[in-house]
């Protein structure tokens, strides 16, 4: 389970501690510009695209400006995240603890980062500063113009982290500081027997410290840094200015510029009605069956998921329109929240999922390839779990007059707008109107547009809470990628990636039996780590093994997101699992036992896309 820290920032108001006053105004200093920042990206990526497709006039600067107000952005919005406690962590063990015990855990969980941030301070500064000899091409800016993002973030962190433990217990405080002084003093004599015992040390600080970390609620992303910062102290001599690299190759992919800009598309989806629009039609069409909305529920989550592209706005958008019509009906809530989950791992592969952004990026894989090849699998295990569902309905013996023929065009008609965004948002990308990552502008501009001129519904108070919670969202899911792709280079140093390949290229059963055992791995990892972390970390070391297997890097990609998805929304440990209840406002008891035919069904239109390349690459040629 994911949850925030359990310390939210103070209301501003008479009697306000200094730290508190300090808290607020340190908020409003790193979400305004982040906000600015998100408009920014938005404004420039549009400009290029109109210039170049309109005006074949291209503006060379363009990538450029976006790429350093990206890297801004990521580390001003980790902060962001940091201080609204919404960073990546898993809670499901600490949660069962007493409340003494789930206090000291949370005094580890803002101490934890404070510490790795810290370690790297200067490094980090060190790195910004060498940057300044290089120059950006078009523009002709040093680079500690753009380097400089790094450092200022992890201040920022640095600056809430200890504004936090200010509001913490001097006795959890104690014991934190005690176990992490304990933990580093033995890490510190400890050096020369972990030199000694070779690749074994990789045990210690990559399974034992790490999933100590994870497991107890540090933030995922600076379990990942701490683990690597720890590694390489103890172990070698390279410089942690390598680490503030890493960092910052791995959040500055100008792929990943879609990631916030997607998000942001989802919001406004949502905030304009159009996602209500397409519900409203599907249940129109379909509300009159038995276990129709089922098919709606379905229906609406691939389409929604083609747009938004994060799953927990995917179900928000989703979940409120249908689930309270689905229980009048009669249907079971632990059912619903059942579909809701396994709907939301069903739609991983639909184009442009925040994962496949991802694993394009940091696997070397087209987008476009992706975005193509990741249609049939979402429509195969949503084919599957509607036989499930129509099975699982038999029990409720609703009937319900089918909507005229009025009713059907007039809400088609309403809809139309938003179902034609899907298509646009393909079709921008296939035609070379936009690349992967600059179509999610045009997304935006439509989406205002049919706001405004064609729903009429444009909240304008609510822009700037979606641009800083845009900021938000894409700077956790972006920090976790700059920690991993630092890991990640560890492990690779370390020769862990030979004799990761060597081990799984001997697995019995050639490529299959590889596809059987990254199956596993990854449900595994998509309930542990969430799905974004798991593939940043081992996507560029399986790859090639799978490469060199025979096995289609499109194809390869689906199995092993089908697979993450599947886990990510499988308890105990799955993080969606919990986010659909959440959503659904529904105790995780209620469906723990209804889930389990959903996940099987899941399981089994996986093995199909698995042994069925077909299914992923087919439309490729």
């Amino acid at each position: 389970m994911t949850q925030g820290l359990l310390l939210p920032t103070a209301p501003l108001g008479e009697g306000m501690s200094l730290a508190a006053r300090a808290e607020h105004w340190l908020r409003i200093a790193i979400e305004v510009p982040a906000a600015a920042l998100v408009v920014g990206e938005v404004l420039v990526l549009l400009a290029g695209v109109v210039m170049r497709f309109v005006f074949d006039s291209p503006l060379p600067w363009a990538d450029e400006l976006a790429s350093i107000l990206f890297l801004w952005l990521a580390n001003l919005g980790a902060a962001i995240a940091l201080q609204r406690g919404a960073h990546m962590r898993t809670t499901a063990l600490v949660a069962r603890w007493s409340p003494r015990a789930q206090a000291w855990a949370e005094a580890l969980a803002i101490a934890a980062p404070c510490l790795f941030l810290v370690i790297l301070a200067g490094p980090m500064v060190d790195y910004a500063r060498d940057e300044w000899v290089v120059q950006t091409p078009a523009l002709g800016w040093p680079g500690s113009i753009r380097a400089a993002a790094v450092p200022v973030g992890s201040a920022c962190m640095i600056a809430i982290g200890l504004l936090r433990l200010t509001r913490v217990g001097l006795a959890d405080l104690a014991g934190v500081a005690v176990t992490l002084a304990a933990l580093a003093g033995a890490l510190y004599l400890g050096a020369d027997w972990l030199q000694g015992i070779g690749n074994w040390n990789l045990v210690i600080f990559f399974a034992v410290l790490l999933g100590a970390g994870v497991l107890l609620g540090v933030p995922i992303a600076f379990c990942f840094g701490l683990a690597t910062v720890a590694f390489l102290l103890c172990t070698s001599s390279t410089p942690l200015e390598v680490v503030s690299g890493r960092m910052d190759e791995g959040m500055s992919s100008l792929i990943l510029l879609a990631v916030p800009l997607f998000i942001l598309v989802g919001h406004l989806v949502e905030m304009t009605g159009m996602a209500k629009a397409m519900v409203d039609f599907l249940a129109s069409l379909l509300g009159h069956v038995r276990g129709g909305l089922n098919y709606v529920l379905l229906g609406a989550m691939l389409l929604v998921s083609g747009i938004s592209g994060a799953k927990t706005a995917d179900m928000a958008a989703v979940a409120p329109v249908l689930l309270p019509e689905m229980k009048r009906r009669g249907n079971h809530e632990g059912e619903l929240i059942s579909l809701l989950a396994a709907s939301g791992a069903m739609a991983e592969t639909i184009p442009p999922s925040l994962v496949l952004i991802t694993i394009g990026s940091v696997a070397g894989i087209s987008i476009g390839a992706l975005f193509t090849g990741g249609i049939l699998p979402g429509v195969v295990l949503a084919v599957l779990l509607a036989v499930l569902a129509r099975v699982r309905s038999a029990e409720v013996g609703h009937e319900r007059k089918r909507a005229p023929a009025a009713v059907i065009g007039r809400t088609f008609l309403v809809a139309l707008p938003a179902l034609a965004l899907p298509v646009l948002i393909r079709t921008a990308v296939v035609e070379g109107v936009a690349t992967a990552t600059e179509v999610s502008t045009v997304g935006i501009a439509y989406v205002v547009v049919a706001g405004l001129l064609i729903y009429r519904r444009f909240d304008w108070r609510r822009v700037y809470p979606m641009l800083v919670d845009t900021a938000c969202l894409a700077g956790a899911i972006l920090f976790i990628i700059g920690t991993a792709t630092a890991m990640s280079w560890a492990l690779t140093q370390s020769g862990f990636s030979h004799s990761l390949a060597h081990l799984m290229t001997s697995v019995p059963g050639g490529k299959y039996g590889f596809l059987l055992v990254s199956i596993a791995a990854f449900v595994v990892l998509g309930s542990v780590l969430e799905g974004i972390p798991a593939m940043v970390l081992f996507a560029p070391l399986l790859f090639p093994v799978a490469k060199a297997l025979g096995v289609h890097e499109v194809h390869y990609a689906m199995v092993v997101i089908l697979a993450m998805g599947i886990g990510l929304f499988a308890p105990p440990f799955g993080l969606g699992y919990y986010a659909a209840c959440t959503i659904g406002r529904v105790n995780p008891d209620a469906a723990l036992r209804r889930i389990w035919p959903y996940l099987g069904v899941l399981l089994v239109g996986l093995l199909i896309v698995a042994f069925v390349p077909w299914f992923s690459i087919g439309l490729l040629h």
